[in-house]
């Protein structure tokens, strides 16, 4: 699994919104990483913001 799928995977599991840092910590990868992924997946339109710096899955 790459990493787009493991966060994106995350995403779908978390019950809550999760900032990236809480999802670097979580899946064991660089919270760079976890950013660059996060911004493609705003791009798609994937995930959304309910408060400042947590994201959640877009229903």
């Amino acid at each position: 699994m790459d990493n787009y799928e493991a966060v994106l995977d995350f995403f779908t599991k978390a019950e809550k919104p999760v900032s990236a840092g809480q999802i670097a910590t979580a899946l064991g990868i660089d919270k760079k990483e976890v950013d660059k992924v996060m911004t493609k997946l705003k791009k798609e339109e994937k995930i959304v913001s309910p408060k400042v710096c947590y994201w959640e899955i877009k229903r």
